[in-house]
């Protein structure tokens, strides 16, 4: 069966293997510390109330029998083991079945936890990985060669991926089409990083070769990855060495390291380099499953394949509650300032004096602190914070307002510095700043990473009394 084998990208295979499963890996960790201060019994959006108001059949998931932090706590283990052992290569040293029961027992888990994560699962990176979780199930193992139906429905993932981003922009902010994106993004962009400062200050003229080389990345390269050979290779290393710039400059959680080893999969072995596999061919009924996975990925690839080429192009959609076959994209639009929420508590009766900031992890707070890299680690309540400066104050602010107010311990691990060192506040605020970097000279000069300019209260001072009825002022 020579037309099912893709063996000249053994080495593909094991990127994309154990780098999807390295993955989930850091999406169990990230979620075990997290998700139950955030989605928990007592979280701001617990999951019990969200599965009242849905269906099974608009996110299914093993929560659905019973939440419980315990049941959590089993799911993000079970899971971290098994992604664990996917890294290390030892399902794949079996029968092709084993990684195949293996990545479908870390993609429905994690699908458990999506399904019902809400705003703070509602990314982009999250269905990617789903969707490349699933597929790794059908690369098979070492006793025969990888099945070039999964392989070209890799690069048909990676088409997506690159296209669509490329299309959303194209469609969206005009500063795509102007080469000007990138005089503002690296000062924007929801988390920077320890070098973003370094890459905002780079001359007009190299962030405009940066966006043009983005534009010839995703609307240009995508097409050759189809391009079995050297071109399809070259293809796969622009793919990997351009998200490479991302994960330098930038804090996207895995989305970019993600991309990197997806784009693996169009790098053809190197002529030097030894086979990989041990059997010269496939079993029949690992056949029949791959096409019938196949064929069942290539029906469900027809909307996405749609939204692509649509007026109304929608970005990082899932067509199905399982996240197979998704539509994606990022920034179709590039705010031109930045505005950061900083959360302050007092503990002055009268509300008057004595403000002290919290300060998170991630996002910018302290002008004199740079900013850390934390990517691939995804801190999903200091992205949250990026979209409530911009506008979309929701219920869970509120209810982080009310946690602080209680000195609520399991909250106060997700921040950086309690300035009250784990006594309660007795009022706290929510006060709307201005940033931007600060320039070279202004570095020298004060020291800070950043300068900030106040720009009035988003929530004006309650204690607990009120916190319930936090309303924007």
């Amino acid at each position: 069966m020579d037309w099912f084998s893709a063996g000249d990208y053994e080495l593909a295979r094991e990127v994309l293997q154990r780098g999807i499963a390295a993955i989930y890996l850091v999406a169990f960790l990230s979620t075990a510390a997290q998700f139950r201060v955030l989605l928990g019994e007592r979280g701001f959006l617990p999951v019990a109330d969200f599965i009242r108001r849905t269906s099974w059949r608009q996110a299914p998931s093993l929560f659905r029998f019973g939440y419980s932090d315990r049941l959590l706590l089993v799911v993000t283990v079970v899971g971290a083991v098994v992604a664990a052992m996917l890294v290390l290569g030892l399902p794949q040293s079996g029968p092709p079945w084993l990684p195949l029961v293996a990545f479908v027992v870390i993609w429905a888990l994690y699908l458990s936890i999506v399904n019902v994560g809400q705003t703070f699962y509602g990314f982009g990176w999250e269905t990617l990985l789903l969707e490349a979780g699933f597929l790794a199930a059908f690369l098979g193992s070492r006793d025969g060669p990888p099945p070039l139906p999964v392989m070209i429905l890799f690069w048909w993932l990676v088409f997506r991926l690159e296209f669509g981003a490329g299309m959303i922009k194209m469609r969206g902010d005009r500063s795509w089409r102007d080469l000007t994106a990138l005089f503002y993004h690296h000062e924007t962009q929801p988390m920077p990083n320890p070098l973003s400062r370094s890459a905002h200050l780079l001359p007009r003229w190299f962030h405009r070769l940066e966006v043009l080389g983005n534009h010839v990345a995703q609307l240009v390269v995508p097409f050759l990855l189809f391009v079995p050979g050297p071109v399809g290779t070259v293809a796969g290393i622009v793919v990997v060495l351009t998200q490479g710039w991302l994960v330098l400059t930038g804090n996207f959680a895995w989305l970019n390291v993600l991309t990197m080893v997806l784009g693996f999969s169009a790098i053809a072995d190197p002529p030097w380099l030894d086979p990989v596999s041990t059997g010269e061919s496939s079993p029949l009924w690992f056949v029949v499953v791959v096409l019938a996975a196949s064929a069942v990925l290539i029906v469900l690839g027809w909307r996405p394949l749609r939204n692509l080429f649509s007026r109304h192009q929608l970005m990082n959609a899932s067509f199905d509650p399982l996240h197979l076959v998704n539509a994606y994209g990022a920034f179709g639009s590039v705010t031109t300032e930045r505005l950061e929420v900083i959360v302050e508590g007092t503990e002055d009766p009268d509300a008057d004096t004595g403000w002290r900031e919290y300060e998170f992890r991630g996002k910018p707070g302290d002008p004199t602190r740079r900013p850390r890299q934390f990517a691939p680690y995804h801190l999903r309540l200091d992205w949250l914070m990026w979209f409530v400066a911009l506008g979309r104050l929701e219920r869970w602010f509120m209810v982080l307002l009310t946690r602080l107010l209680e000195a609520d311990r399991a909250t106060l691990r997700l921040l950086r510095v309690d300035p009250f060192d784990g006594r309660a506040p007795t009022r706290v605020r929510a006060r709307l700043f201005h940033y931007r970097f600060a320039t070279r000279a202004e570095r020298r000069q004060t020291g800070l990473y950043w300068i900030r300019q106040p720009l009035g209260e988003l929530i004006a001072p309650v204690g607990l009394d009120r916190a319930g009825g936090t309303r924007r002022s």
